[in-house]
């Protein structure tokens, strides 16, 4: 007869055998999910315009963020991670990012939102180089699995200027 060592390690590899195909299916499945986030974001106004007694310029403004996230989620996410960052060219860098605001979303009832808010994180750039500057809006997610790989993806709104002159 087997002994009970030589049962319990059947059973246990027999046990994790079937966690590693119920996680292989789950991560598999997502490549079957196709999503369809939207989202807007429109800057309503500047609320100041400076430039930093160290030289460089400094932006804080008041932005309406629309969005429907909720296509995003699957059975098998845990949470999103989303992100606002501007992005600009300047002669000493082909693309600056600089992050604005984020947020974690915990369940699909949260993906869909509205929010009118200052941008969270300095909007600084190093030296004089926003005084009319365009720029863009993008927002990013991260997919969070509950297993599986971390999927990433933007959504790019451009067309947004700064001001010309110091407030």
């Amino acid at each position: 007869m087997h002994s009970f060592g030589y049962r319990a390690n059947a059973l246990l590899t027999y046990a994790l055998t079937i966690l590693a195909l119920m996680c292989t299916i789950a991560s598999l499945s997502d490549n079957f999910n196709f999503p369809s986030p939207s989202a807007e974001i429109q800057v309503l106004n500047f609320n100041w315009f400076q430039k930093q007694p160290d030289g460089n310029d400094e932006v804080s403004f008041t932005m309406n963020i629309t969005a429907d996230l909720q296509s995003l989620f699957t059975w098998n996410t845990k949470q999103l991670f989303i992100f606002v960052a501007a992005e600009y060219e300047t002669p000493q860098n082909s693309l600056n990012q600089v992050s604005l605001w984020d947020a974690i979303i915990p369940a699909k009832e949260h993906a869909k939102f509205w929010f009118q808010i200052a941008n969270k994180y300095r909007f600084t750039d190093q030296g004089s180089n926003l005084r009319g500057k365009e720029f863009n809006l993008t927002l990013h997610w991260h997919v969070m699995p509950k297993t599986g790989k971390m999927l990433a993806d933007k959504l790019v709104m451009s067309g947004f200027r700064l001001p010309e002159e110091y407030r």
